[in-house]
């Protein structure tokens, strides 16, 4: 069998750090990364061709490369570039409906707060490419920029002898400002420190290789980042109604993308969990990724899992906090109730995971290795600070006057209760 069917109940203490200790893999690149990083700030552009011509192969003319990509944008296919123009309106849609308004309101007599949003000059967004085609990615991580207002979008892409029409089409028709080709530790150096060709950004976004990762790792505190992401995951919880072929098909379109890939199905149904695993096995060799779908269902990080109660496929899948969350049973809603960490969820036997990787409109930049927990996935409001905004009246102020002076002189801190005492005793000497 081509991936194995287990019972939660009996995975071990490795086993259950497979399955809920996933890593980026970038600690064994970090220190290589180091040195990348540092020559790209100090020596600018020279260390970027250098580093682009050993890692790549490739001798980089001019780095900037934004009027190819409208070139490309007028060349390409026409229904390649209507489906472009489709999956970055479905995006937009979604991601304008995520702008936060400005507000402010009276809580009480003369206590006036609110709060307001406002974008960042310079984002960055990294697009995976060279010579496969991620149109995507790009969608995905320069509309929401765009859309949250960001001045200037720069996009840094892997080069190759002939770069990707299609990659950088939607690079245009996504609406970015600059394009680099540059890709690895190298472009993400570039962006956070700038050089003669590259200006730098306040932020760096999108998903990239352990190279990519590790780079922003690396960077971060001198810019900000989104996460570091690692290999796709998608968990699919599945009851005794689902279609073991579409499950299967979930778990070999994710096994797709990486050999370290992590791909589950949980039920808690024995007859799905053989025929899931049987589905697996029987249309593995009709994919054209066959090798690295095969090295991902082989990655203790997969497998089949048959839980003794929803409640256990429920426990276990909360526990794990997919990047993708595909849920085919009977009451998907109330499953999905119970669950509270995951990046995107997909609801139904309707709703692959594709469509969100390309264009029903959510992002498919999505945090892994258990950052579900605690974040979700690239939005407006990455784009995005807010502000909080007060105005007291003089009867506001002397209402809270004595809270706040009690509390300045309790953490001995004299001058803010002076601050306070001052404004009220000119008020009441007028």
């Amino acid at each position: 069998m081509t991936i194995d069917v287990q019972a939660i109940a009996d995975l071990g203490p490795d086993d259950r750090v497979a399955f809920f200790e996933r890593d980026a893999g970038i600690e064994g690149v970090r220190e290589t990364v180091r040195d990348i990083v540092d020559r790209v700030r100090t020596e600018g552009d020279v260390a970027v061709r250098e580093f682009t011509s050993e890692f790549d192969g490739v001798e980089v003319g001019n780095l900037e490369i934004t009027d190819d990509c409208e070139r490309a944008y007028d060349e390409i296919d026409d229904g390649v570039r209507s489906a472009i123009e489709t999956a970055a309106t479905n995006v937009r849609e979604f991601h304008e409906a995520q702008l936060p308004e400005d507000w402010r309101r009276e809580f009480d007599t003369g206590r006036e707060l609110g709060r307001r949003f406002r974008p960042l000059e310079r984002v960055g967004v990294y697009v995976p490419g060279g010579s496969a085609a991620y149109p995507s990615s790009a969608i995905m991580g320069v509309v929401p920029a765009v859309v949250a207002g960001v001045d200037h979008v720069s996009v840094v892409t892997p080069p190759a002898d002939e770069l990707n029409p299609v990659t950088l089409a939607a690079i245009h028709a996504a609406g970015a400002d600059a394009v680099y080709s540059v890709g690895g530790a190298q472009a993400v150096a570039g962006l956070a420190y700038g050089t003669e060709s590259i200006t730098s950004v306040q932020k760096i976004v999108g998903p990239g290789n352990k190279w990519v990762t590790a780079a922003k790792a690396e960077v971060r505190g001198d810019v900000e980042i989104d996460f570091l992401a690692g290999p796709s995951e998608v968990v699919v919880v599945a009851d005794e109604t689902a279609d073991p072929d579409l499950v299967a098909a979930e778990l070999l379109a994710q096994a797709e993308h990486d050999p370290n890939a992590s791909v589950v199905a949980v039920t808690d149904d024995a007859a799905t969990a053989e025929a899931v695993a049987a589905a697996v096995d029987e249309r593995v060799g009709e994919r054209e990724r066959e090798d690295v779908i095969r090295a991902a269902l082989e990655n203790d990080a997969s497998g089949v899992l048959h839980a003794r109660s929803m409640s256990e496929a429920l426990l276990f899948t909360e526990e794990y906090a997919p990047e993708h969350l595909s849920i085919i049973a009977a009451d998907d809603e109330s499953l999905l109730e119970r669950i509270d960490s995951a990046g995107s969820v997909f609801l139904g036997p309707n709703t692959p995971v594709a469509a969100g990787d390309y264009a029903s409109g959510t992002n498919h930049v999505l945090p892994t290795n258990g950052g579900a927990r605690v974040s979700g996935g690239l939005s407006v409001e990455t784009f995005l600070r807010s502000t909080t905004v007060q105005r007291l009246s003089g009867e506001g102020l002397a209402d809270l006057g004595e809270t706040i002076t009690t509390l300045a002189d309790a953490e001995g801190l004299e001058a803010h209760a002076e601050s306070v005492r001052t404004r009220l005793e000119d008020d009441a000497g007028k």
